[in-house]
């Protein structure tokens, strides 16, 4: 099987992390987001993988190069200016196979792809759209299907209240090559604004595949810290080697200089080159990456640290998420749903409001 990944835009939902990283190369237990899904794509027998790229290219082919690391054929194809969900797959169309997937680049999900792909041969369909239950579908593209699973109809974002189902579109497709003939070229289109009503004008057979996989868009914060803990609590697994993504108690430790008297509950992921000083506390689930620094006495829980963070003597930090490079001063209070961008320095003694975001280079 082939897969494209829609990895183009700007995650500005994702502001301040994304102001220097790229959102598809935002880390998952350390290890980039996108890394995340090309195994888990591999693991369902997808062996090429395109990915249709827009915004800060150069951070992912650096990484990534021709896809040998993880075992998959790599394409890059580039958008000049962005073109949509649709536009972006029809600008690599000369790459793709006759039957193939796509998948917007801000799902974590582990769909069982070999049934859906089964699903779409069976009803003999020219385009499957994954669906996934919500609470409240008011924010997001609805469908409605016939008993056999045919689309009658998307409804997009309904008013609260006046869905008549919680089913929405997962942002996961099947198609046959066949119907990219219907977008048209160098031109912005969407799948569910544009190419799906008009393949239902057509009578074009579209069909939607239910799945209660476990499925979240991580493109805020409060979901991106999200699926860390349900990675790290079980409610979904990582499909990267054990070895890379262990997410059991504290055992990603290697290099890792670590005070006898430091306490750590897990879960809890340690990248390489960390330090914890005397009577730190760490409370998973958590993820410290590589080369932080935690002095003495500080204290961390269920939060999400990228790389070379230092956290000050009894600063703490709690159910927040800390861009690269950061300092929290000493005795400073980073809490509940905050948001730091890189190299940001908190100043000694700061309490940081309840969801506050403090962007790069401007301090606080």
């Amino acid at each position: 099987m082939q897969a494209v990944l829609l990895v183009g835009g700007e995650g500005t939902r994702l502001h301040p992390l994304t102001c220097n990283t790229v959102k598809a190369m935002v880390p998952i237990l350390n290890r980039p987001f996108l890394e995340h899904m090309i195994w888990y794509l591999k693991s369902h027998g997808v062996d090429s993988v395109v990915l249709a790229l827009c915004h800060l290219p150069g951070q992912i082919e650096k990484y990534f190069g021709n896809g040998n690391q993880c075992g998959v054929r790599l394409t890059y194809v580039m958008e000049k200016s962005p073109l949509g969900t649709a536009g972006a797959v029809k600008n690599a169309e000369s790459h793709l196979d006759e039957v193939f997937l796509v998948f917007n680049g801000d799902i974590f999900t582990d769909i069982d792809l070999g049934a859906m792909v089964a699903f779409h041969l069976h009803r003999k369909a020219k385009a499957t759209i994954a669906l996934t239950a919500v609470e409240n579908p008011s924010a997001y593209g609805v469908i409605e299907t016939e008993p056999d699973g045919r689309v009658r109809r998307f409804v997009e974002k309904p008013p609260p209240g006046e869905a008549t189902t919680n089913l929405i579109n997962a942002g996961i497709y099947i198609l046959d090559r066949e119907v990219i003939r219907n977008i048209p070229p160098n031109t912005r289109y969407m799948f569910e604004h544009h190419l799906y009503p008009t393949l239902l004008s057509q009578g074009v057979p579209i069909y939607a595949y239910r799945s209660d996989a476990y499925w979240i868009d991580i493109g805020t914060p409060e979901k991106y810290l999200q699926v860390q803990h349900d990675l790290l609590a079980g409610r979904c697994k990582a499909a990267l080697p054990i070895e890379i993504a262990e997410i059991g108690g504290c055992d990603q430790t290697v290099g890792a200089s670590i005070h006898p008297t430091a306490r750590i509950v897990g879960p809890v992921v340690v990248g390489n080159g960390c330090s914890m000083g005397p009577g730190v506390r760490i409370t998973g689930p958590a993820v410290i990456g590589a080369g932080c620094h935690i002095l003495d006495g500080a204290v961390i829980q269920e939060a999400i640290l990228w790389g070379g963070v230092r956290v000050g003597r009894h600063a703490t930090v709690e159910c927040c998420i800390v861009g690269n490079g950061s300092l929290i001063g000493d005795g400073s209070c980073v809490s509940h749903g905050c948001v730091i961008g890189d190299h940001v320095v908190v100043e000694e003694g700061s309490q940081l409001d309840p969801h506050s975001k403090v962007w790069p280079d401007t301090g606080r």
